[in-house]
């Protein structure tokens, strides 16, 4: 994996985890300025599916296993969206809140990809 990607994953997820928060915290639903956040997340992280694919398809193999390695690729592409729509379904601030705890688990979900991955 590239290690400057899931880098860039990480801190564009903790920036709109940081953002959605402070939503949260001053009573506000998610807006679209929100979604377009999470959409450039979400291609971030679909581009990290694409370079994970690419590189097992040239036979690198992850440390612990392939099969959950395309897991934890599949649920940190899912992750944002996922949180994006029950945040449509929570129109109050609890919608932005549920935004930056999805954010936050795709921070986590990096930090575990690049602990699958481990190139060292």
């Amino acid at each position: 994996m590239l290690n400057a990607l899931t880098l860039t994953v990480s801190l564009a997820a903790l920036a709109l985890a940081a953002w959605c928060g402070f939503a949260a915290y001053r009573d506000q639903p998610t807006k679209d300025w929100h979604f377009a956040g999470m959409a450039v997340v979400t291609v971030l992280a679909l581009a990290q599916l694409v370079v994970g694919v690419v590189r097992l398809a040239q036979g690198d193999e992850a440390d612990e296993g392939t099969a959950i390695f395309v897991a934890y690729l599949l649920g940190a592409l899912f992750a944002l969206p996922a949180a994006g729509f029950m945040s449509l379904v929570e129109r109050s601030r609890w919608g932005s809140a549920t935004v930056a705890a999805g954010a936050v688990v795709l921070a986590v979900l990096e930090v575990r990809l690049h602990d699958i991955w481990w190139e060292g």
